[in-house]
């Protein structure tokens, strides 16, 4: 099935096999789009503190950015997920409110709190009240293209926080290798397109041992861990599925636990996915080997996805197109569409007769 062109076709009715092949152009007019991004002088200021605002797609990037800079940035960076703003965030705080769409409501909630708080702001949407807003207020917004599935949209919400962040130059991080970047996402494009076939895809063969299983994703905390969390979320929205995800060393004091004999516990229902990275370090993968061998002993199998490139960014992003795909391929092998959200848009309309 997943070798055959009509077949795909006829369950991709949306077409998400055309975003995920233009991922890595994505990228680069992400770059672009950024470096054309003018940021008013009184922004250079350095901040105590950087807080992102958003929901789902729009704050991953927030993660990722924690992790890239969490070695080199002086002064914390929080990710909020909520109606309420951090009681943390004053007028020396640099705040990103992120919406895709623009129209997110907890978002603009947290908006009107930090223009209360005269916060330093930047928003980075499509359209939508969000621009609305910033275009009334004189707040600097940073347009990207519209008409995506948010998910689908990292390249486009994550890259221009990194490289804001380089022009103000307040951290010692090297200038990312973008270079490297959509190097090593042009080649995964390849070798993981619709066209490669199954005997040569690696994200189509993972898809079939994850068939009518329940995906639990181990990554590493500071190098994996959100990698582990976008495919537990893509896995939700584009396969529809039920995935669950933790971290080492965390999971290595509670969820381990469960792998033991005591619990009435049915195996054969988990698959575990290991997202891993070379610089994960020794005493992870130590704990990560032991963790398998154990899970071996079970008698449920386990796979491993690795990170590709140099930089931390380049293996982040590697990743996450890897498991992009894999959610595509496993939604297209169980016949339904990757890009509609039900559920979500049920949740929306309820919530508007409020």
């Amino acid at each position: 099935m997943l070798d055959n062109p009509k077949e795909v076709e006829k369950t991709d009715q949306s077409n998400m096999r055309k975003l995920l092949l233009e991922f890595p152009s994505q990228c680069e007019k992400a770059i672009q789009l950024a470096e054309e991004f003018t940021i008013p002088e009184e922004l250079f200021q350095k901040s105590d503190k950087i807080v992102v605002c958003g929901l789902g797609g729009s704050a991953i990037g927030g993660d990722i950015l924690k992790i890239l800079l969490k070695q080199s940035l002086e002064i914390p960076i929080l990710v909020n997920r909520s109606y309420a703003l951090p009681a943390a965030v004053n007028e020396k705080t640099l705040t990103f409110i992120i919406s895709y769409s623009g129209n997110t409501e907890e978002t603009l909630t947290t908006y009107e709190q930090v223009m209360k708080r005269r916060s330093r702001l930047i928003s980075i949407c499509s359209g939508g009240e969000l621009k609305k807003l910033s275009e009334k207020d004189k707040v600097p917004c940073l347009l990207v293209p519209p008409g995506m599935p948010p998910r689908t949209t990292i390249g486009y919400l994550f890259i221009p926080l990194l490289k804001i962040l380089e022009k103000l130059k307040w951290t010692n991080i090297h200038k990312q290798n973008y270079d490297e970047l959509l190097e090593v996402l042009n080649d995964i494009r390849d070798r993981y397109r619709p066209e490669v076939p199954l005997s040569e895809n690696p994200a189509k063969a993972l898809s079939q041992k994850l068939a009518g299983k329940i995906p639990l994703i181990y990554g590493v905390e500071g190098k994996t861990d959100v990698v582990a969390h976008r495919l537990k979320t893509q896995f939700n929205e584009n396969s529809k599925i039920i995935a669950l995800w933790d971290a080492f060393p965390e999971l290595s004091h509670n969820e381990i636990v469960a792998w033991g004999k005591e619990g009435k516990v049915d195996f054969q229902q988990f698959h575990p996915l290991f997202i891993r990275d070379v610089e994960e370090g020794e005493r992870i993968k130590k704990r990560i080997e032991i963790t398998q061998s154990i899970i071996t002993e079970r008698k449920v199998g386990w796979e491993e996805i690795w990170t590709e490139g140099k930089d931390h960014l380049t293996r982040i992003f590697s990743a996450i197109y890897k498991i992009d795909w894999l959610s595509f391929y496993l939604a297209i092998l169980q016949g339904v569409d990757p890009t509609p959200v039900g559920m979500i848009d049920l949740l929306k309309r309820e919530l508007s007769k409020l």
